[in-house]
């Protein structure tokens, strides 16, 4: 999975997180204010590291009905 966030910067910012996964902003600003969700905040601003949103994808991933199962 990680050679699909590969363009993406290490740390993201609201826009290039809905880019990533094609949310919509507000799509991706209801991902980032989810309570599991795993966000910096620095200043006023929320962002995510990549690696953080690949384990993030990984943990809620159903794969034959375990989630985060590895295929």
């Amino acid at each position: 999975m990680p050679e699909l966030f590969a363009a993406f910067p290490d740390v993201m910012n609201v826009r290039e997180l809905a880019a990533a996964l094609h949310l919509s902003r507000a799509g991706a600003y209801n991902l980032m204010n989810a309570p599991d969700f795993p966000t910096l905040k620095i200043g006023g601003r929320k962002l995510v590291m990549k690696q953080d949103l690949i384990a993030y994808l990984h943990r809620h991933t159903n794969r034959g009905g375990n989630p985060g199962q590895e295929p």
